[in-house]
């Protein structure tokens, strides 16, 4: 109900406030400038209560999945999420993900490639397709009315795309660029790496662009092997926003109810996180950007359904961290630990950014940071004191105000991002392929609420001293991966060791892959 105190501030308070009013006020606000002192630590009100649309879901007759959340408004978001991606390939369908991410929305066996080009522009050109380590994702966002055009055009391209010879060349010629290009760009090449070590090169740790090598010798029949034997309709969830269930289901049967079974669902192999190190040469500085050199240190973290999942999210944000230029102005994480124990401490430290990847039995937690190269001896330890602290009592441990506060950010940032009918469909249609079904997002908002700055601790000693257990059963190694003169770093692996991070065999043997794969 709107209340007199509400009217009035609507009207710009045309009318006097009472004078019981007006005290209140003053009291109220008194009462938020104390509760200011941590920013967003304290948490003023009570929680909002959280609207959310239920989630309908079918199974067709072939057995790909429907599912929809009712929402309103003029535009509707559709995609279908494929069981595909890095991890799913072996032998010859390595590296073929990123091909088959090229070639969408390409010609068709009903529609011709110009025909496709612009019926999609006349759609509004909101449309993608995005190949990870565990999904193959095709989306769109159109106005209500172009629904069932959009979902015809993205029916066929994953059911019976055309792919030419002079299709496959040209995208193999662009995939070659990017290949060239990401490494030129230590954001994008790092976290590859870090993933091919800490893997071995399998599962989780395979690429997710093709490799270099093996390029040039791709043909039509391996892109062809690749999708019948992963393009399956139980492999596949057709998910809606903003669309009724029942035009949904109809859609779907219409344009994919006729897909067959015609191989048995593949299901990957279990990640075994292994650990380990790689290192490579600095590329040349570009144009006036100072020479940098970068450490990534990480050990096995936790998938997406183990129960710890909100604790370590919430330890990520904690950590938080950036680059010494905020571009958009003061005030984004500015307090988080990796800003105010790092980079305001330490002049020659770039950026430094905890980072934290969960796949379905597996996941990668840890600190990324860059300095200038002089600087390069002092970073193994900058970034292992900042982990050990976490869990540490004796060298300050984690306060309830920095604990509190990381949970408002992390639920404020969750809650916003679902915002977009666009995230709200990759999450609907993640967690449909790997769960079958969807976690409220109001049962995540209590989870994080739940959390206390013991769970915090608790979770940070059980990955951070290689200690996850998850289903692979991995080493517990530290994943270390340098950009710069490797000797300059000294023994990283001594350093993690003796701030009691990881877990240490008594000798250990270092294998190195002589295998280029971008």
């Amino acid at each position: 109900m709107e209340t007199n105190f509400s009217r009035q501030f609507q009207g710009g308070f045309k009318h006097p406030v009472k004078h019981r009013e007006k005290a209140m006020l003053r009291a109220g606000l008194r009462s938020l400038r104390a509760q200011r002192a941590y920013a967003t630590a304290s948490n003023p009100f009570p929680l909002t209560t959280i609207y959310v649309q239920a989630v309908n879901s079918s199974l067709l007759s072939n057995g790909l999945r429907v599912a929809t959340i009712q929402t309103p408004g003029h535009f509707s978001a559709l995609g279908l999420y494929v069981d595909a991606g890095s991890r799913y390939e072996a032998g010859k369908l390595k590296g073929l993900s990123h091909l088959v991410d090229r070639l969408s929305f390409k010609s068709t066996e009903k529609t011709s490639g110009t025909q496709m080009l612009e019926t999609l522009e006349l759609l509004g050109g909101n449309y993608l397709c995005a190949s990870s380590r565990e999904s193959m994702m095709y989306q769109a966002s159109v106005f209500n009315n172009d629904v069932e055009k959009m979902f015809q055009l993205m029916s066929e391209t994953v059911k019976c795309p055309r792919i030419t010879q002079e299709e496959l060349e040209e995208q193999k010629l662009t995939a070659q660029y990017e290949i060239d290009e990401i490494w030129m760009k230590p954001e994008l090449i790092l976290p590859e790496l870090l993933h091919s070590a800490a893997y071995s090169g399998e599962t989780l740790g395979a690429p997710l662009l093709c490799p270099a090598d093996l390029l040039p010798h791709i043909a039509r029949d391996d892109i062809m092997q690749y999708r019948n034997t992963l393009y399956q309709p139980e492999s596949i969830v057709a998910a809606f926003v903003g669309v009724p269930h029942e035009r949904a289901v109809e859609l779907t049967e219409k344009y994919l109810g006729d897909m067959e079974q015609t191989s048995p669902k593949v299901k990957p192999r279990v990640a075994h996180y292994t650990g380990g190190e790689i290192s490579i040469p600095a590329p040349p500085p570009m144009g006036n950007l100072p020479e940098l050199v970068h450490l990534y240190i990480a050990f096995e973290g936790l998938p997406f359904d183990d129960p710890d999942v909100y604790a370590l999210a919430t330890l990520q944000t904690l950590l938080g961290g950036g680059g010494s230029f905020s571009a958009g102005g003061p005030g984004k994480g500015m307090y988080s630990r990796l800003y105010t124990q790092v980079l305001n401490q330490f002049y020659y430290i770039e950026s430094c950014i905890s980072f934290n990847h969960s796949y379905e039995d597996s996941g990668l937690f840890g600190i990324s940071a860059s300095c200038i190269p002089q600087a390069a001896p002092y970073l193994a330890e900058v970034i292992c004191r900042q982990l050990a602290q976490t869990f540490d009592k004796s060298s300050g441990g984690l306060n309830d105000n920095e604990v509190n506060r990381a949970k408002n950010q992390l639920r404020s940032s969750l809650m916003m991002n679902l915002e977009s009918k666009m995230v709200e469909l990759e999450d609907l249609g993640r967690q449909m392929q790997v769960r079958g079904k969807r976690v409220p997002v109001e049962e995540m908002v209590e989870k994080i609420e739940q959390l206390t700055s013991d769970d915090i601790r608790r979770v940070a000693e059980r990955v951070l001293t290689g200690n996850a257990n998850n289903a692979g059963k991995g080493t517990g190694k530290p994943t270390v991966v340098i950009q710069g003169e490797r000797e300059h770093f000294g023994d990283v692996d001594g350093v993690i060791k003796a701030y009691g991070l990881g877990k240490f065999e008594s000798e250990q043997v270092q294998q190195k892959s002589n295998r280029k794969w971008f």
